[in-house]
Formats: structure tokens, C-alpha cells, sequence
């Protein structure tokens, strides 16, 4: 499926542009941008695709998508036929990737905000009670204008910088620097496995790298990085085969062997437990395009 880039104007050159839709359907493709988006559904359902990441939606989803992160919302079926008896209602909020840039860089106060934009490289999706429950914050930013709706953007950003009921959506080759290396040794392995990891690694390799003991060194990776070798390993290989399936220009095969994978089936087992689907079907829910 090819890739949409999104060029928004912004009214007025207002810092922050906002909209409420009620509509059909959603009909927008598979795009980016390079501004910050917050969109929350208040009436609908469907698939929603971020980077490599494939859910459903439904109403109170609420989703921070970051800059130039790949992404489309597709309604269920009925909504594209029901002839306007149905319709998807939802609010989007989008702002620079610049934006409070300055503050966030400069005045502690801004910290929170700062790392929630950091996360969002990712995209970050909140739980439906949270989405509840800043919902009415949301509609604020809508509704307001000028200055006003800038103090309540802020407002809602602390809000969903401060809360915990949130999690990531896209896997981590849409971010490399998702984990804050500050240890020169771990700092050696990871350039050594972001760029090799599509090859064939071996642990003793990778323990020769940071002077430890295999044994030792799986213990020392875990703990710094909160996943075993392998387990970091195939995050990064199945990130990289999503990215090669949604071009659409590699068989299956291909992208297996591309992507550092010893065989066909074990790469098949693995894509599935990551993704929810096999590599096949992956494909055929990217190619199914929203009505337009």
C-alpha cells in the first residue's frame, strides 16, 4: 500500500488545529504527517493501523499519534454501507512537532509533556476509563479559540503525560532510541544489534561486545532492557518485516530471510504471536483500502 504524506495548513497560522467529524465512514488512507495528531472516537468502530501495529476500535479510543508516524483508521463494514443510517464521531486535535519545544527544553515544569511526546514516536493509546475520563478536557480544546484553547491543549497534554493507563502501539524499529542507554557498555551492544539484527546473531558474540560471560550478559541485558536477547531480537526483526510486507514488492519467503529469520515456519510462529496475524493476512489488511 503506498503512503500518504499529509500536508495540514494550519488556520490563521494557529499554533494548533482541531475538528469535530461525524461522518459515514472514516475515508482517509494510509498517511503521515509531520505534526503531533490526538483523535478520539466518540461513536464508531473498525480496525485501527498504526506504524505496525493492527487493533480494533471502538468509542472512547483515544490515541496520541507522533510526528511523521504512519497511520489510518478503517470502519467495520456496515458503516460503508448503511446508506447514513450509521456514522463515526470523533474529535482531532493536531499541533507541531515543534510545538512547546522551547518550554519542554528549558522549564522543568514541562517535563511530563516532554516525555509524552517522546513516547509518541510510537503512538500511545490510553485506556477506555482514562479516555472517559478526559474526554470533556478533549471537547474544551475543540470548542475554544485563540489563547484559551492553547491553555487547555496543555492542560489535556499534563493529563495524559501524568497517567500511567496507557500503552505503546507501535513495535520499537519505529523509535531506536525507545530506551535510554546510558551505560557505555549497553550502549555498544545495542549499535551492534540495530544494526545486524537481520542477520544471524550469536549470543557469545554479543557477550564478547560487552566483556561479559554469555551467562552473565543475559542477566545484565534483561535487567537493563526488561527483555531477553531473543525477545529483543525478534521485536526488531518483526517490526522490520511490517514495514517490508505493507510495501508490498517481497514474497513472503523474501521477507522472511530478509528480516533474520533462520527458516520460513519459525518466522511464520513468530509474526503471528506478535502480530495477531500471519504474514498473508497482515498483508490483505493493509491492501483493504477505506471507502473513499
Amino acid at each position: 500500500m503506498k503512503i500518504m504524506h499529509e500536508h495540514i495548513d494550519f488556520p490563521g497560522r494557529s499554533a494548533v488545529k482541531v475538528k469535530y467529524c461525524d461522518k459515514p465512514h472514516f475515508t482517509y488512507p494510509w498517511h503521515f504527517h509531520p505534526e503531533f495528531e490526538i483523535l478520539y472516537i466518540t461513536e464508531g468502530s473498525g480496525t485501527r493501523f498504526v506504524a505496525d501495529s493492527i487493533e480494533d476500535f471502538k468509542s472512547s479510543d483515544l490515541v496520541l499519534v507522533g510526528s511523521s508516524l504512519p497511520h489510518f483508521w478503517r470502519s467495520e463494514e456496515k458503516y460503508l454501507n448503511s446508506n447514513g443510517k450509521l456514522s463515526v464521531k470523533y474529535y482531532v486535535i493536531q499541533f507541531p512537532n515543534n510545538f512547546l519545544q522551547t518550554e519542554i527544553q528549558n522549564y522543568p515544569e514541562y517535563h511530563l509533556i516532554g516525555d509524552l511526546l517522546g513516547r509518541a514516536a510510537r503512538g500511545v493509546c490510553f485506556k477506555r476509563e482514562f479516555a472517559e475520563s478526559v474526554g470533556k478536557k478533549l471537547a474544551k480544546v475543540v470548542k475554544a479559540s485563540g489563547f484559551e484553547r492553547i491553555i487547555y491543549l496543555q492542560e489535556l497534554l499534563q493529563e495524559m503525560a501524568k497517567t500511567a493507563e496507557y500503552r505503546l502501539l507501535a513495535g520499537e524499529l519505529y523509535h531506536h532510541d525507545t530506551l535510554n542507554f546510558t551505560n557505555f557498555r549497553l550502549t555498544k551492544v545495542m549499535q551492534f544489534l540495530n544494526t545486524n539484527y537481520q542477520h544471524k546473531i550469536e549470543l557469545e558474540k554479543v557477550a564478547e561486545i560487552a566483556n561479559l560471560h554469555p551467562a552473565a550478559f543475559c542477566r545484565f541485558f534483561k535487567e537493563k532492557s526488561g527483555k531477553s536477547l531473543s525477545e529483543y531480537l525478534n521485536d526488531r526483526r518483526i517490526g522490520y518485516a511490517c514495514r517490508l510486507i505493507t510495501e508490498g514488492r517481497m514474497s513472503v519467503s523474501q521477507i522472511s530471510y530478509e528480516s533474520g529469520f533462520i527458516n520460513l515456519s519459525n518466522f511464520n510462529r513468530t509474526f503471528k504471536k506478535h502480530t495477531g496475524f500471519t504474514p498473508t493476512s497482515y498483508f490483505q489488511e493493509f491492501q483493504r483500502q477505506p471507502g473513499l
